[in-house]
């Protein structure tokens, strides 16, 4: 609100906007000769704001990170076509359960209906123990794999009808794969709010994406109510319908994740980061990472066109000491006394992979600067350089500026280290306290 007064006359604007250099004034009150209200701009303006205001997050678009707009326009693709899909795919299942046909029985289909829900959740419970603490660091990829495993979860439901000897272990493979939807979709949504809050406004995108998913799922249902109606009794037409919008829910679903440039530390952008910097001496951007990293699963990399070399892979962090061997044991002791006297952590090169002993008292800086140093080491296993002296030698000589160079690309988040955030998680190892993956 801006005031100016005259002797005869005092007229009071009204601003607003997102932040102090994006405003736009709304309204102007004068209190002379009468008092009278001047409304800015049309009530069209007026009533596109007031909607706009009910699906983005208060602040636009300076409350959130540049990303925020692209990813959410093809969330919101993929998310109408499975909506669209669901209907399909539900019409097929209950048709297989019985639904209209007079020898079906209620308890029969009740009894299908509960050991399908029994399954999923088993499954989620599982994925959850085996991959959930995997979910911060792996975000993208998991957010990408989630999406996969429902297109899996609605096709097993379509083809359900097709094998009635066997409907109910199809379905219950089903309702496993979108359980494990279910856990790395929340999950890893989670992670993304937090990545597009740079107001601390996390709370306020996720009510306002729970609106827009609510718009999609109402849109979504309607057209594949219409859908269904349209194609019933024409099984070609179905399946074309259906593999259709599969197709393009995969498409929305890479260009959506494709889109993100997260700035937290995980292996992979370690291991991007620190081969650039070896190379040319310079730290990449978040958006130049985001660019070369591989979205796809370890074994699906084979397929990517890109060519970052995943160093990452071949470092183990957090390694137990009883799983080595007695020669393994000699080695580590040796270069304990004879490398690593101040560090908190052990490295050593094993079947071409190098091995990260931590610190009972290692702390997160630790861990970074030990993975850190293990990468640089990976980098010279296929050179056949002298491993622990020349990595030392480059740690010796660039840590301290490669760590300064990232904080001046501000790659943070997550677990705070001197301005760097980084992605940690901490297993009990033998009694100690050991972080096992960023």
């Amino acid at each position: 609100m801006e005031v100016s007064s005259s002797t005869s006359e005092v007229i009071v604007e009204e601003w607003s906007g997102s932040s102090s250099t994006k405003l736009s004034r709304t309204a102007t009150i004068t209190a002379f000769p009468s008092l009278s209200i001047q409304r800015s701009g049309s009530r069209f303006h007026h009533l596109w704001r007031r909607i706009l205001e009910a699906f983005v997050p208060e602040g636009f678009p300076s409350s959130v990170t540049p990303d925020y707009v692209s990813f959410q326009v093809w969330d919101l693709l993929q998310g109408l076509s499975t909506y669209i899909r669901t209907m399909l795919s539900t019409q097929a299942l209950l048709s297989a359960i019985g639904v209209g046909e007079k020898s079906a029985t209620v308890i029969g289909a009740t009894f299908q209906w509960f050991l399908r829900d029994l399954t999923g959740m088993l499954g989620g419970i599982l994925f959850t123990f085996y991959q959930g603490s995997n979910l911060d660091s792996n975000a993208k990829m998991w957010r990408l794999v989630a999406d996969l495993m429902n297109d899996l979860g609605m096709l097993m439901d379509l083809v359900s009808p097709l094998f009635p000897s066997a409907f109910v272990f199809v379905v219950c493979l089903g309702s496993i794969s979108r359980s494990f939807t279910g856990v790395a979709s929340g999950a890893t949504r989670a992670a993304l709010t937090q990545h597009f809050a740079l107001q601390s406004n996390a709370a306020d995108i996720s009510a306002k994406e729970g609106s827009q998913e609510t718009v999609a799922t109402m849109v979504g249902m309607a057209l594949g109510m219409l859908l269904a109606r349209i194609t019933m009794g024409h099984p070609l037409t179905i399946w074309f319908s259906f593999l259709s919008l599969t197709m393009f829910h995969m498409y929305a679903n890479y260009m959506a994740v494709r889109c993100l440039a997260l700035n937290s530390l995980n292996p992979q952008r370690c291991s991007i980061l620190l081969q650039h910097f070896m190379r040319t001496g310079q730290v990449l951007s978040p958006e130049q990472v985001s660019k070369m990293e591989h979205i796809l699963p370890v074994w699906a990399s084979s397929w990517s066109s890109k060519k970052t070399e995943l160093i990452h892979v071949r470092v183990s962090l957090g390694v137990r000491v009883s799983s080595l061997n007695h020669l393994e044991l000699r080695d580590l002791l040796h270069f304990a006394g004879s490398h690593y006297k101040k560090a908190k952590y052990l490295l050593m090169e094993r079947k071409g992979n190098i091995c990260i002993v931590m610190h009972k008292d290692s702390t997160a800086t630790d861990v970074l600067q030990s993975f850190l140093h293990a990468n640089a080491m990976a980098n010279l296993i296929d050179k056949h350089r002298i491993l622990h002296s020349e990595s030392q030698t480059w740690m010796d000589k660039h840590y301290e500026e490669f760590i300064q160079k990232l904080k001046m690309r501000r790659l943070t988040r997550e677990v705070a280290i001197d301005g760097i955030l980084v992605i940690c998680q901490d297993k009990l190892l033998d009694g100690v306290q050991q972080p096992q993956d960023f």
